[in-house]
C-alpha cells in the first residue's frame, strides 16, 4: 500500500488510484510558488534598505566611474570649494540662495564660453557706459548661453582703460565710433530708403535711434561672418529673462523655436524701485511692471489710473520689448525694437512667459544724465524733437527747470514706489511681480570674483591677454554659477503669441497701450 503512490508517480503509466496523490503535489508546488513570489519582494526590499543605510556605493573611484572618468559634483573638489563657497555665500533670506539650486555633475573643464554649443546667440549693443554697467550685464548674458557680443563703443566705453577690460573677454568685439566708421555708414543703403527716413536728422533719441539702426546693420554682417544662429539687439541697461525654459538658458529657450519662425519678441517688463538711494540696479530692483501682453486685459485698464500714479502711461518708457532673429540671407533692421527683411516678410512671434528686463530710471542719476546727453531746449514744443516718449519729455524739462529738492520730490512721487499697501495690491492682481533669478546670478558673479578677476587681467599682461591663472579662475566661476542653475525639471511648453501684420517701417520705441486707445477703437 506504502508503494503504490510512488509507482503511480515515477511509472510510466500512472493508475486511477494514483490521481489523489498527484493533485496534492501540485498543491504542494503552487504552494512553493506562492512562497517565492512573497518571498522574493520582501528580499530585494531589504537589500535595499541596507544598501540604503550602509550609504549605497561608497566607493569614491566606483562613483567617478558612474559620473564619468571627469565629472564631479560640485563643490566636492578640494581645488573647487573655495569658489563655491563664494557663490553659496549669499544672504539666507534670498528666496534664490544655494538650496534653491539643485547640484548637478559638470566637467571639469567645462568653458563659460561653449564654442560648439547650438544655437549660437549673439548681442549687438551701442554704449557709452562704464565697467560698472557692461561688465555686470555681459557676464550675465554669458551665463545664461549668449557666446558671443558686437559692442559699438564710444564715449567712457570706447576709454583706453574700458575698452582694455572689455577686448580682453572671449567673445567680445569692440567697434569704435571713429571718422572711418562713420564715412563708411554714411553710404548705407539705409539713407536710400524710406523704412527710417522720418527719424533722420533729428536730435537726442532720434540721432540715437538712427545710430543703433545702422550698428544693427553691421552686427548683421559681422554675426554671419561668426557664423551665428540668433542675434539680438540690447541696450546695456535690459537684461534678458529666459522664463518658461527647463533651465534658465537663453539658448534652451531659443532652440525650441520652430524653424519657420524668423523672430521671436521679448516683452518686456519695466522696473518699478522700492527705494529713490538705488546705487547698483541689477542686484537692488527685484520688483517689475508686466507687460501688457502677460496680462488680463480687464485687470490692466481697471486698475489703470493707479498703477500710472499720475504718469502718461502704465510705463514711464517703451512697451514694446525687444526681438531675437536668426541670422540668415537678406536680413536688416526695423529700428532698434525688430528686424526685417529684404525679400519677405519674417515670420513673428511672441513668447508668452520670457521677457526682457528693462532697467529704466532707476538711478535718481538718470535724470541729470539723460539731461546733460541732450541740447533741446527745456519747452513743450521743443522736447518733442528730441524725444519720441511723453515721460522722456517731462523728465527733461523738470531736470532742466527745477531745483534739486524739487527734482527729488517729483523723481520719489513718480518713479519711486513707496506704498506697499498699492504694491502688494497690484501684484497680487498680477500687474506686478517679482523676479530674482538675475539679481542672484550678478551677485554671484561679483561674490565669485569674475568682474574683478575681469579688470586685474589686463593689469597682469602688458599684451592684455589675461594670465592662465586669472582666466582659469573666471572660466572655473562661472562653470560652478552655471551648473547650479540647471534645474532638473523638464522643460515646459514655450507658448506662444502670434503677431499680426508685420510693419514695414521702423518701429520706435511705444508706449503701452492706454486708456485713450481703448476709446479710440
Amino acid at each position: 500500500m506504502l508503494h503504490a503512490p510512488m509507482a503511480g508517480v515515477y511509472g510510466s503509466r500512472p493508475s486511477t488510484s494514483a490521481a489523489l496523490p498527484l493533485s496534492s503535489s501540485s498543491h504542494s508546488s503552487s504552494y512553493r510558488f506562492i512562497y517565492i513570489l512573497t518571498l522574493l519582494p520582501l528580499a530585494l526590499a531589504l537589500f535595499a534598505f541596507s544598501l540604503q543605510w550602509r550609504g549605497g556605493l561608497n566607493d569614491p573611484s566606483e562613483i567617478s566611474r558612474l559620473a564619468g572618468d571627469d565629472s564631479r559634483l560640485p563643490g566636492n573638489s578640494p581645488t573647487h570649494s573655495h569658489s563655491f563657497a563664494s557663490v553659496s555665500s549669499l544672504d539666507c533670506s534670498d528666496p534664490l540662495r544655494r538650496s534653491s539650486f539643485p547640484s548637478f555633475p559638470y566637467r571639469s573643464d567645462w568653458k563659460y564660453r561653449v564654442l560648439h554649443a547650438h544655437p549660437k546667440i549673439c548681442i549687438t549693443t551701442s554704449t557709452s557706459a562704464g565697467l560698472d554697467q557692461i561688465l555686470p550685464w555681459l557676464f550675465y548674458h554669458q551665463v545664461i548661453g549668449v557666446s558671443d557680443f558686437f559692442l559699438f563703443v564710444e564715449g567712457k566705453a570706447a576709454s583706453p582703460n574700458v575698452s582694455a577690460v572689455l577686448s580682453n573677454i572671449p567673445g567680445v568685439k569692440l567697434v569704435f565710433r571713429t571718422k572711418e566708421l562713420e564715412e563708411k555708414q554714411s553710404k548705407s543703403r539705409i539713407w536710400n530708403e524710406t523704412w527710417l527716413s522720418s527719424f533722420f536728422f533729428k536730435p537726442c533719441n532720434y540721432e540715437l535711434f538712427v545710430k543703433q539702426s545702422l550698428n544693427m546693420e553691421m552686427g548683421i554682417v559681422m554675426a554671419r561672418e561668426a557664423h551665428m544662429d540668433w542675434i539680438i539687439h540690447l541696450d546695456t541697461d535690459e537684461l534678458l529673462h529666459p522664463a518658461g525654459a527647463g533651465e534658465y538658458s537663453l539658448r534652451r529657450l531659443l532652440a525650441d523655436v520652430e524653424k519657420d519662425v524668423d523672430t521671436v519678441i521679448f516683452p518686456n517688463y519695466e522696473s518699478a524701485i522700492e527705494r529713490e538711494d538705488i546705487t547698483d540696479p541689477f542686484t537692488e530692483v527685484s520688483m517689475f511692471k508686466k507687460n501688457y501682453d502677460h496680462v488680463i486685459k480687464e485687470t490692466y485698464f481697471g486698475l489703470y489710473r493707479e498703477a500710472t500714479r499720475g504718469n502718461p502711461n502704465y510705463f514711464l518708457t517703451y512697451g514694446n520689448g525687444k526681438s531675437a532673429a536668426r541670422v540668415q540671407e537678406h536680413l536688416r533692421p526695423n529700428g532698434a525694437h525688430r528686424w526685417h527683411n529684404y525679400m519677405k516678410t519674417p515670420k513673428e512671434v511672441k513668447f508668452e512667459e520670457a521677457a526682457v528686463l528693462h532697467f529704466t530710471y532707476t538711478k535718481f542719476s538718470d535724470l541729470t544724465s539723460r539731461r546733460d546727453r541732450c541740447g533741446c531746449k527745456p519747452t513743450k514744443e521743443d522736447v518733442k524733437r528730441c524725444f519720441m516718449l511723453e515721460f522722456d519729455r517731462l523728465a527733461f524739462i523738470i531736470a532742466s527747470t527745477a531745483t534739486e529738492e524739487e527734482m527729488h520730490s517729483w523723481y520719489k512721487d513718480r518713479v519711486v514706489w513707496t506704498d506697499k499697501d498699492t504694491n502688494l495690491k497690484l501684484m497680487r492682481k498680477g500687474l506686478l511681480t517679482r523676479i530674482y533669478a538675475p539679481m542672484v546670478i550678478i551677485q554671484g558673479l561679483r561674490e565669485s570674483n569674475v568682474f574683478s578677476d575681469a579688470i586685474s587681467a589686463v593689469g597682469k599682461s602688458s599684451s592684455h591677454i589675461p594670465s592662465a591663472s586669472v582666466s582659469h579662475n573666471i572660466q572655473h566661476n562661472m562653470s560652478v554659477l552655471q551648473s547650479r542653475l540647471t534645474q532638473s525639471n523638464d522643460a515646459t511648453a514655450r507658448r506662444l503669441l502670434m503677431v499680426g501684420a508685420f510693419e514695414e517701417l521702423a518701429v520706435p520705441p511705444l508706449s503701452p497701450p492706454s486708456l485713450e486707445n481703448i476709446k479710440l477703437q
